[in-house]
């Protein structure tokens, strides 16, 4: 009987020893970086929480740092995966720019520029040109809107997060190794993700930069056992462990060489001889595959699935779901109000600081978020700042936060250039040449020039940009524009006679701006102008003919409403645009007839007003793989006819739907007053390239026929309505769109014909458009 209660005490004994060491068990997650193969994290992770293994500290590098950040911040596996689902987030990823969240304030109308480059000169004449890396602007402020209220109710220390949790980061410069444990979570974050050649570093508080944890640990066991020194540690590792194979082609090659060479392999038996070693099968899937989130996350939940077994079998704790959800809520609850009391910006002259501070507007003494987003995105609209960095910081004692802009000088001298090319004889070439001098008001020069047979034009302008609660700016500005639809031979040598007209106008005066919200523009056009149009007003086309001459002088002001948000300069898929512009005119033109007129010289007064509105917009359709657009137009003036009927439709305001519609003179698409509707559908396919499909319907009113002596007689009512339309392909190259399109108008000059171009087909609008 003795012997019998001796060895019931002593499994007793060991029994109550094991359950306390279970109890008492500490988990510690490794997470490694890997580009977007750490996605597979968020897989991992789901199903831990699922099976209810604990986790008590967590260490990550790269994108292991952000998704165990994200977890450390209050988190869970749901909420992180639908924020790496989001559209939102391949934009973080690919440096695209959002388009609700683009400013046209400082921006000029679209240009036929394929390449711009930056030159900062400083007071030494000493020149530097701008490094090319993914635009981080949304990521950061992302970053740091996700993960500021988790820094607040941690008091930026790491281990008063939901979970303790430690970020690397490396100091290249002295070879040296960094664990980031305090002060603000995205920053450390965010330094733990500068890997070499993709994204910047930023500029910590201490003025040091620190690049990607994976350049001296990609697999931080050691970290975790030194600071946290758990009894088991789980370690997933999506980075490489050996240099597998050769890629195929040289491009690959250098890509994984790279990402190889600039990441640590990882240790596989560095979790510990009681570790579990999380390995997810990723072949097939490369480190900048954002757009494969999905297939990342279900790698990850497979292989922790295949190894669910062995860590239950390891640890005896487990996690209750309904405990841990209230210790994440009562976390999350810690968080104080988003109330910002202050925006502070640095790194530039204290006088340059008050102006881009400026930019960021309130009403009374505190700031909206939304009032923050708009003034960041407003300061990054312009390239002459670089390196935008925020920050987002709790003030205890004045119990708010504090937005703070870290910011650099970047370009003040910017060069464009662009070009088309045509297998019709409108070749073209443009530069173009800006100087910008900050110091409470923000001056910008700039000039550009397109040089062709059939366009040449110039323009120069001096902006001065005011910041204010509605920013506003004045602008001084020349422009000349000449179209010769007669002189076509092409720089390329092509030799094409085509209608016998010439144009050209000057124009000058001044502009001033406001822009109300995202991508809203409200202008006020102020100018006086010179045109000058030569016809003839035989359809018959000869060499010798002397050119009939209409020069027009007078002054004009328009006030225009523009909105675009459109993704592209021409072909757009997505966004929407819209321009209301109501103009007046007024001044006196003077008639020298030609060989070919029927009429005396003579002058008369002319003036009129003038309504155009133009609407387009797109949507998706397929998964975005497919999209459709609508287009809408009208034109209604008072414009009076012109001596005869060749000179009223020069001066007439044109409907030009395709890209070189504003290359042909079509009488039928000439006209003052018009109502145009339109449809646009794109089919991508073999990733790159695209079938464009665009068909108009358009109907002139109180059209202008030939009355005796070439007069320009109005008809009454409406004409028939006339069609055109347009199908091909395009490949967007980094230069511009390759288009070939076969496209029909309805004109009797123009029907049938094959077009193609590469390069942005742009051109200015002329003086009084």
């Amino acid at each position: 009987m003795v012997h019998f209660c001796s060895r019931v005490l002593l499994v007793f004994l060991l029994a109550n020893s094991w359950f306390f060491t279970a109890q008492a068990q500490k988990v510690g997650l490794v997470l490694s970086g890997g580009g977007a193969k750490g996605l597979a994290h968020v897989g991992v992770l789901r199903q831990l929480e699922k099976n209810h293994i604990p986790i008590d500290c967590i260490v990550g590098t790269s994108m292991g740092a952000v998704i165990g950040g994200m977890y450390a911040a209050g988190y869970s596996p749901d909420e992180i995966e639908q924020i790496v689902l989001s559209s939102d987030f391949q934009r973080w990823t690919s440096g695209k720019a959002l388009e609700s969240k683009t400013f046209n304030f400082l921006t000029a109308e679209p240009s036929p520029s394929a390449l711009r480059l930056g030159i900062a000169i400083d007071s030494t004449l000493k020149a530097r040109v701008s490094t090319n890396l993914v635009n981080d602007l949304n990521l950061n402020l992302a970053l740091a809107r996700l993960l500021a209220p988790a820094s607040a109710s941690s008091n930026y220390n790491f281990d008063n997060l939901f979970v303790p949790f430690r970020c690397m980061a490396s100091e290249v410069f002295t070879r040296q190794e960094v664990e980031q444990s305090k002060g603000s979570l995205s920053d450390a974050i965010r330094n733990s993700m500068s890997f070499p050649l993709a994204f910047r570093p930023i500029r910590n508080l201490d003025g040091k930069y620190y690049y990607d944890g994976a350049v001296y640990d990609n697999f931080p066991t050691n970290t975790m056992k030194k600071t946290f020194a758990p009894d088991i540690i789980i370690g997933v590792n999506v980075g490489d462990v050996a240099f597998k194979r050769y890629p195929k082609n040289d491009d690959a090659l250098l890509a994984s060489t790279v990402a190889f060479l600039g990441t640590s392999v990882a240790d596989t038996g560095s979790v510990g001889r009681n570790g579990i070693y999380i390995q997810p099968d990723l072949d097939g899937l490369g480190v900048g595959d954002f757009d494969r989130v999905k297939d990342f996350i279900a790698e990850g939940d497979t292989a922790a699935r295949r190894n669910m077994d062995k860590i239950k079998a390891r640890i005896g704790r487990r996690a209750d779901s309904v405990a841990l959800q209230k210790r994440r809520l009562a976390f999350q609850g810690l968080a104080p109000k988003p109330r910002f009391i202050e925006v502070q910006v640095r790194g530039l002259r204290p006088d340059q600081n008050e102006y881009a501070a400026r930019f960021f507007p309130h009403s009374g003494r505190e700031y909206s978020l939304d009032d923050i987003e708009e003034g960041y995105y407003r300061l990054a609209s312009d390239d002459y700042f670089k390196n935008i960095y925020p920050r987002i910081r709790y003030d205890a004692a004045r119990k708010g936060y504090i937005f703070s802009v870290d910011a650099q000088r970047n370009n003040n001298v910017s060069t464009e250039v662009g070009f088309v090319l045509s297998n019709r004889p409108i070749d073209n070439l443009y530069f173009g040449i800006e100087y910008r001098y900050l110091r409470k008001l923000l001056y910008t020069a700039s000039a550009d020039v397109s040089l062709g047979r059939f366009y040449n034009g110039a323009h120069g302008s001096f902006r001065i940009n005011v910041p204010a609660k509605i920013p506003f700016f004045f602008e001084p500005e020349i422009t000349y524009n000449q179209w010769d639809f007669q002189n076509t031979g092409g720089v390329l040598g092509r030799d094409v006679i085509n209608t016998q007209v010439r144009q050209q106008d000057t124009k000058l005066g001044g502009q001033f701006g406001v822009s109300p919200n995202y991508r809203s523009r409200l202008l006020l056009d102020v100018a006086t102008f010179v045109t000058k149009d030569e016809y003839t007003n035989s359809k018959e086309i000869n060499s010798a003919d002397v050119l009939d001459a209409t020069v027009f002088r007078g002054a004009t002001a328009a006030l225009r409403l523009a909105r675009n948000t459109l993704n592209r300069k021409q072909y757009s898929t997505s966004g929407h645009r819209y321009v209301y512009t109501l103009r007046a005119v007024t001044g006196s033109s003077t008639y020298t007839p030609g060989s070919t007129a029927e009429q005396e010289a003579s002058s008369q007064h002319r003036e009129w007003l003038q309504f155009r509105a133009t609407v387009e917009r797109y949507f998706a359709l397929s998964g975005d793989r497919h999209a459709w657009g609508y287009f809408g137009e009208l034109m209604a003036s008072t414009q009076p006819t012109f001596s005869t009927l060749r000179a009223s439709q020069t001066t007439a305001p044109v409907f030009a739907p395709l890209p070189d519609s504003r290359t042909l003179f079509l009488d039928s698409y000439r006209s003052t007053r018009y109502a145009a509707v339109g449809v646009r559908y794109t089919q991508p396919f073999l990733k790159k390239l695209e079938w464009r499909t665009e068909l108009y319907i358009h109907v002139n009113a109180q059209a202008l026929k030939q009355g005796d002596l070439q007069t320009a007689v109005r008809r009454s009512g409406f004409e028939r309505p006339r069609v055109t339309a347009s199908t091909g392909l395009i490949f967007q190259t980094p230069v511009g769109p390759l288009a070939l399109h076969a496209r029909f108008y309805d004109d009797p000059a123009e029907r049938f014909g094959i077009y193609g171009h590469l390069g942005f087909l742009l051109f200015r609008s002329r003086a009084l458009e």
